[in-house]
């Protein structure tokens, strides 16, 4: 193993950083810091047309909130396309590479001969050992590698295994475009050389690359850096992850209301394992992440498991952390009916003090802020419809004869008012639900919400007094 170990994450900024991306950004992060490593972020924005400004900044943005900060400078590939051309014309000069010729016209006499013969498209080599003397002025050519005919170029990758390809089978690929521009095999062989990249990590769509790009480093006379390909995520229908599954970038997650350390832990048990075990700190992670324990078969994407393991975060994270959560996904989700669009001191105060009842049983930082509607309604409530249900005519009877007592209830906290309310149910003759049941309508305009006794307390008395006389007359009006 090299002394020290350096990774990078290598997308392309064609759109978002798509889940599968995150998680391979993830691998290569944990595994450069369980070895005391670097990871570095490469930016492939070789593909003009495609590349945005846009999908750059959510690149960074997501990594950033996934906690995933790399080392030294983002490259940018496209600013080394001189450096690419450089290396090319080397291998020209040492004889590992040759200027082709040949004509699109060949070129497709190539491609129908391979298809009527049920057989993939090789180059033939036409131009492998010719003078280019001999060279029609009119066509402008590319530079190919010069790729050994005979014997086999092997990957031992710390995923798959050790794979295997007969050279005989890979023809000499195009290193340099006839408008001087690199291909991608090129680009990537050269910068992670440049970068000094020990261990490539990355999806098993690229497994095929693997012998090509091997063959360009032995061509230079570089060492190649060890690879490792991992199985990529699967639908819950076991077929590849795209949109119908949900298939979204890391931004969406985000604006879903997912805490970024819940999603980075269902991330890294997507095709690794430790044991039994499926919640981890970050630093148990760095701590116990390696290859060897990475599967070969395809993850599959579970939406209610991602849900409960980020319900898991919420109950655990401090109340003001995720009261700041909150504020800082408003702007971008935009606050339900009725909130607040940003938090006042006095909002937020009620929201910290509100967030145990209201945590326990939210599974995102969305379900949270339309839990804590009773917090910012404005009166008189909007009652849903299972909330005027219940305030029915004996409902409102009871809501009249508990409010003198809510008047001159001595301590206004959580255990104090179930005793009150407790002792005024026994008192009636009633079950505490008879009770409870129309307070808590009265005091959130629904049918369900956080312990109402927590709510009780969190709105004080002067309110909930308010919303009671309120709910009285809407239900004596209708």
């Amino acid at each position: 193993m090299p002394s020290t170990i350096v990774t990078r994450f290598a997308p392309s900024p064609t759109g978002f950083l798509h889940i599968g991306g995150a998680r391979t950004a993830l691998f290569n992060w944990l595994y450069a810091r369980h070895h005391a490593g670097r990871m570095l972020l490469r930016i492939e924005d070789t593909d003009r047309e495609r590349s945005t400004q846009a999908a750059i900044a959510a690149i960074v943005d997501g990594l950033k909130w996934l906690g995933l900060e790399w080392d030294g400078d983002t490259v940018f590939q496209f600013a080394r396309a001189a450096r690419h051309a450089e290396a090319a014309l080397s291998l020209v000069a040492a004889g590992n590479a040759y200027p082709c010729y040949a004509s699109k016209a060949e070129l497709d006499e190539m491609r129908e001969t391979a298809k009527r013969e049920g057989r993939p498209m090789r180059y033939d080599g036409r131009w492998r050992d010719r003078d280019p003397k001999d060279a029609p002025p009119e066509v402008k050519p590319v530079i190919r590698l010069k790729a050994p005919t005979e014997g086999e170029t092997m990957v031992d990758d710390m995923v798959q295994g050790p794979v295997t390809w007969q050279n005989k089978d890979l023809d000499d690929l195009v290193l340099l475009r006839s408008d001087g521009t690199p291909t991608y095999m090129l680009a990537v062989v050269v910068d992670d050389h440049d970068m000094g990249v020990t261990d490539i990590i990355r999806g098993d769509d690229h497994l095929t690359n693997a012998a090509r790009q091997t063959q360009i480093y032995r061509a230079f006379g570089w060492d190649v850096p060890r690879m490792a390909h991992i199985p990529l995520i699967h639908g819950p229908d076991g077929a590849k992850l795209s949109k119908r599954h949900g298939a979204l970038g890391v931004d969406a997650y985000r604006a879903l209301g997912y805490l970024p350390a819940a999603l980075r832990n269902y991330l890294v048990r997507l095709g690794w394992s430790h044991g039994d075990q499926e919640v981890f700190s970050t630093q148990e992670m760095i701590d116990a992440f390696d290859l060897n324990a990475v599967g070969r078969s395809p993850a599959r994407f579970d939406f209610a498991k991602l849900e409960n393991l980020n319900g898991l975060y919420i109950r655990e994270t401090n109340d003001r952390e995720l009261t700041s959560a909150i504020e800082n996904i408003l702007p971008e989700v935009g606050p339900p009916r009725g909130a607040p669009s940003r938090l006042d001191d006095a909002m937020r105060r009620r929201l910290v003090a509100a967030m145990p009842g209201l945590k326990e049983r939210a599974k995102t930082l969305i379900e949270l802020i339309e839990n804590a509607y009773y917090l910012y309604a404005t009166r008189p409530l909007a009652l849903d419809d299972k909330a005027r249900a219940l305030l029915t005519p004996a409902a409102i009877e009871t809501l009249a004869k508990i409010s003198p007592e809510c008047e001159i209830q001595d301590g206004w906290a959580g255990p104090h008012l179930e005793a009150m309310v407790r002792g005024f149910a026994e008192r009636q003759a009633m079950k505490l639900g008879q009770v409870a049941q129309p307070l808590r309508a009265a005091l959130t305009g629904r049918a369900t919400s956080p312990g109402l006794f927590d709510v009780m307390t969190v709105l004080g008395r002067d309110e909930c007094l308010a919303r009671i006389k309120d709910a009285i007359a809407l239900c004596a009006a209708s």
